[in-house]
């Protein structure tokens, strides 16, 4: 095995995901949300929405974006962002804190009014589609891009309105909300329980 893709050590001698390494925000995503089951609708529709933010960017640029983006969308609350028009979306477009991408924000506000439609709410739709059996990854090349869970996933979201999921977008949303676990074999945040957030 290549060591460069198994879990490392970092600073604090914890061996972790070789993306955490990258920096002081990933290692603080990494240990303390990124596989921590998330069974709240809210939060569940966060990280669907990040997960959609990043396509074509770098996670780290998302990250230090949520805030900003946290505040522009009333927290990620869809009741608060199914109400948002086109006056919003204007406002948003012209706010440089957020990811100013036309069909981005307005997936967003279609997704809230989706998430609201959701019988059973949308963290249950996302939990319905976890896999039976999962391998742990030994290293960065064990991870697939999507899997066919979360193909179905995004083809049920897109069934209930929502736009933006691709198969490759759910499946970092299902990684982020614990659905998967994509924690490497070597990393210390396997053994650590994780709890509902």
């Amino acid at each position: 095995m290549n060591d460069a893709e198994a879990a490392r050590p970092g600073p604090d001698g914890r061996p972790r995901c070789h993306w955490a390494l990258a920096g002081e925000e990933l290692r603080h995503y990494h240990d303390t949300e990124w596989g921590l089951a998330i069974t709240h609708d809210d939060a569940m529709f966060e990280r669907i929405c990040l997960e959609g933010f990043q396509a074509g960017l770098s996670w780290l640029t998302v990250l230090r974006k949520r805030p900003a983006l946290r505040e522009a969308f009333a927290g990620f609350t869809p009741a608060v962002v199914a109400g948002y028009g086109a006056d919003d979306v204007e406002r948003l477009l012209g706010d440089a804190r957020l990811i100013r991408s036309r069909p981005k924000i307005e997936a967003v506000i279609r997704n809230a009014r989706a998430a609201l439609d959701l019988p059973g709410g949308l963290a249950a739709l996302v939990w319905q589609h976890r896999p039976e059996h999962h391998r742990v990854p030994e290293r960065v090349t064990d991870v697939p891009a999507s899997t066919p869970e979360s193909a179905a996933l995004a083809k049920a979201l897109k069934r209930h309105g929502f736009t933006f999921v691709g198969p490759t977008t759910a499946y970092a949303a299902m990684q982020a909300a614990g659905v998967v676990d994509d924690h490497l074999s070597g990393c210390f945040r396997r053994a650590r329980e994780a709890r509902p957030a």
